[in-house]
């Protein structure tokens, strides 16, 4: 199951992902997040997070799903993410390590919440 699992799971966020890189903001509006950096913790509402889409210009990202746990109506996913991005003129790179939850609602899967946690770029077993 476990398996299956991280398919869907890496099916959600490269949709996810694909919606972000074309602004597709229909699809962003059912998501809420919340994330945490290194620089010290935040928190995004929606509206925010969906305004802050509209000002930069992602580049790249990269996804690894990790691991994901499914139960009958929730999903979590730990996935390892890379991007590349411009924002408000400057470049940034960073790499994470995500929990995604996702539940499904009506029949479709929607991701309610969101943590990041900075990551090494290069784990010490791809060296």
């Amino acid at each position: 199951m476990a398996d299956s699992s991280c398919q869907v799971i890496d099916k959600l966020e490269r949709e996810w992902r694909d919606a972000l890189c074309r602004k597709d903001m229909d699809k962003l509006r059912s998501l809420v997040l919340i994330g945490t950096r290194s620089t010290g913790p935040f928190m995004l509402k929606r509206e925010e997070w969906l305004d802050a889409i509209q000002k930069r210009d992602v580049e790249t990202i990269e996804l690894d799903v990790r691991d994901a746990t499914a139960l009958d109506q929730v999903m979590v996913g730990t996935i390892k993410a890379k991007w590349r991005l411009k924002y408000l003129g400057r470049v940034i790179e960073d790499c994470v390590l995500l929990t995604d939850v996702w539940v499904k609602d009506q029949g479709r899967w929607q991701a309610i919440r969101r943590h990041s946690t900075p990551a090494p770029a290069v784990d010490r077993a791809d060296s």
